[in-house]
């Protein structure tokens, strides 16, 4: 397993070798890279995993100082799965020379609803680090979780609107035992906080339940799931939305694909997590 740090040698690794799948990720790496990373290993006969927590995703504010950078672990949690063929761990100065990127991807407007209204740029930032990163890899495929519903749409969107030659692989999300859906940012939940994280999935769930069983009143859910969040001390709830899963538009009582997406504060985390319907 090679660990590349340069744009260079990358390059010159991939003329050697014939179909690549590509996992993109930030590092501080959990179970739910690893069904990533094994999705991506079915899918080609070699495998890239990208490791870079990139600044232009982050807003002011954010945590992008204290993001975990674990590269280390990072490869031996890996190495443990099996491996990959290569790590690529380029620096900022690497993936940004001129330390401000005059050409970015603007996604289009659905990027500025749900997460993008509460992150403004975040989606900016996700579709021009990917295609730099799809540029730079040449990968055949790329494998993205469902957790982050909404950047999957982006890039999958991007890709078909750009013409970039790469085949996108939804992987369903990771989770643990209680229902949580595995983040890096669980790392920073307190003992309370981490008992407490698992009833966005309870009602994401519970939500599901009631749509199959016949509901259509989508607000009249959120209110019920907002409610119980701000009463169990959620800081923040910057949305429960019901929405077209195909086109991410609200929820038409016609639509028989959905998602049901939630983002919510506990503490000073921010957590998000989806469910899909299918009726």
């Amino acid at each position: 397993m090679k660990i590349i740090h340069t744009i260079s040698e990358l390059r010159e690794w991939r003329k050697t070798v014939g179909t690549v799948a590509f996992v993109p990720t930030m590092g501080n790496l959990h179970a739910g890279h690893m069904s990533l990373i094994e999705a991506a290993k079915q899918q080609a006969a070699h495998t890239v995993v990208s490791i870079f927590v990139n600044r232009l995703q982050f807003g002011q504010g954010e945590d992008f100082d204290r993001y975990p950078r674990t590269l280390q672990s990072d490869a031996d949690i890996i190495a443990a799965h099996g491996g990959v063929d290569v790590i690529f761990a380029p620096d900022e100065k690497e993936l940004y020379p001129n330390v401000i990127q005059q050409y970015q991807v603007n996604p289009p407007a659905i990027a500025e609803e749900l997460c993008g209204a509460f992150r403004p740029g975040h989606f900016r930032g996700v579709a021009t680090v990917v295609t730099k990163l799809f540029n730079i890899v040449e990968a055949d495929v790329a494998c993205f979780g469902k957790k982050d519903y909404q950047q999957l749409a982006v890039i999958q969107g991007m890709v078909a609107d750009l013409n970039i030659p790469i085949r996108i692989v939804p992987v369903d999300t990771g989770r643990a035992s209680d229902g949580l859906a595995l983040s890096s940012r669980n790392g920073f939940l307190n003992e309370s906080q981490r008992a407490e994280a698992p009833r966005l999935f309870y009602h994401l769930s519970r939500m599901k339940t009631a749509i199959e069983n016949g509901e259509r009143d989508y607000s009249r859910l959120a209110i019920e799931t907002v409610t119980d969040l701000r009463v169990r001390g959620w800081l923040e709830v910057d949305y429960v939305e019901t929405r077209n899963a195909l086109t991410l538009k609200p929820a038409a009582s016609t639509d028989k694909h959905l998602v049901i997406l939630i983002a919510a504060r506990i503490g000073t985390t921010r957590l998000i997590d989806n469910i899909e319907v299918i009726l």
